[in-house]
């Protein structure tokens, strides 16, 4: 990190530019970012393009970027263990109803999620945040114990978020690491894996599945109709759950508390300028009554909203699963992750 003066005759906020390291998975909400189209006030990001698999692995291992999104399952562990080399903003990068995503091998016996005790699911990693929240879920909706399933994880310890947050398999557990020579698209194949609650098989330095089983008629999902359940799911709870946020090393924020707001107006205006986009969109169906007037009132409604007030239920929500499958040993607060200037936002 490189820290350039600008000028000797004005305030230290106003002299310093800031070059930091940063990196993010390539998306409409960061590429901006990356790219350098939107800039936030007093810094410079050297960006980085990173498949969030490997982007957090390289974080919590090695500390290589100065800005990142970052696991929130794996932001509040490492909290709760009084690892704080991080510190968050409310700016939530990923959101997916993701106890919608297991797939299960046709013939395993698995009819509903209640049908998943008993049986050798895969999941990445245990303790990432899409796994946090589909067990989560599935507990709270459908009565499935984490503790009634055989877990089958791929990511092996040297290379995994709980490799670098102490992870050992909580109290009840019973999780087997999968070999290095097989990976969980290749259990799926032959029979040794009824379901698994994830399956990822973007290139990246830490997973390993590769196969498309998309097509396979061997394997279906979960749900019927995955986004009827995420659907009604949301009516229920409110809750969009989310899944990464974005980080600033702890040691910057010190000397520099101002990278905290500036940052988050920088992907507020991201945001803002896609909203404006997708509504003017619209506006050529709307004004031909193709489409009512209603489409475009739903996407003045922000359901990826920023901030703590919007996002502290869903939160508060992580925190608690995360205590519940005994992923950490306190009830994580929210102000213990977030940066302090952020917390009424």
């Amino acid at each position: 990190m490189l820290v350039r003066m600008t000028s000797d005759h004005v305030s230290d906020r106003a002299r310093t530019t800031l070059d930091l390291s940063a990196a993010f998975a390539p998306n409409s909400r960061t590429q901006p970012l990356l790219d350098g189209t939107v800039t936030a006030q007093g810094l410079r990001l050297f960006g980085t393009a990173v498949h969030p698999s490997e982007m957090f692995w390289r974080q919590l291992k090695f500390g290589e970027f100065d800005v990142s999104e970052m696991s929130t399952s794996s932001l509040f562990i490492s909290a709760s263990r009084g690892m704080t080399d991080w510190v968050a903003i409310p700016v939530f990068t990923t959101r997916e109803f993701f106890h919608v995503r297991p797939i299960v091998r046709a013939g395993a016996g698995i009819e509903r999620p209640a049908d998943l005790a008993g049986k050798r699911v895969g999941v990445p990693e245990y303790q990432q945040t899409a796994a946090v929240w589909t067990r989560g879920v599935l507990a709270d909706e459908f009565g499935v114990d984490p503790r009634s399933i055989e877990w089958f994880m791929e990511r092996n310890p040297e290379q995994s978020h709980g490799g670098s947050t102490g992870f050992t398999p909580p109290p009840g557990v019973t999780l087997n690491y999968i070999s290095r020579d097989s990976s969980i698209g290749e259990m799926l194949a032959d029979g040794s894996l009824d379901a698994t609650v994830i399956y990822l098989t973007d290139k990246n330095l830490v997973d390993r599945s590769r196969s498309d089983l998309s097509q396979s008629a061997a394997i279906r999902t979960l749900f019927p109709d995955p986004l009827a359940e995420g659907r009604r799911y949301f009516a229920k709870t409110g809750i969009f759950p989310i899944n990464h946020t974005v980080v600033v090393r702890r040691t910057l924020l010190e000397q520099h508390p101002w990278i905290a707001l500036n940052l988050y107006k920088a992907f507020v205006t991201v945001k803002e300028q896609l909203a404006a986009t997708r509504i003017a969109d619209l506006q050529p169906w709307t004004a031909t009554g193709l489409l009512g007037n209603d489409a475009t009132a739903a996407l003045q409604k922000d359901p990826l909203a920023y901030g703590i007030r919007a996002a502290r239920p869903v939160l508060e929500t992580i925190a608690r699963y995360l205590y519940e499958q005994g992923l950490t040993e306190k009830l994580v607060r929210i102000e213990d992750v977030f940066a302090k200037s952020t917390l009424d936002l």
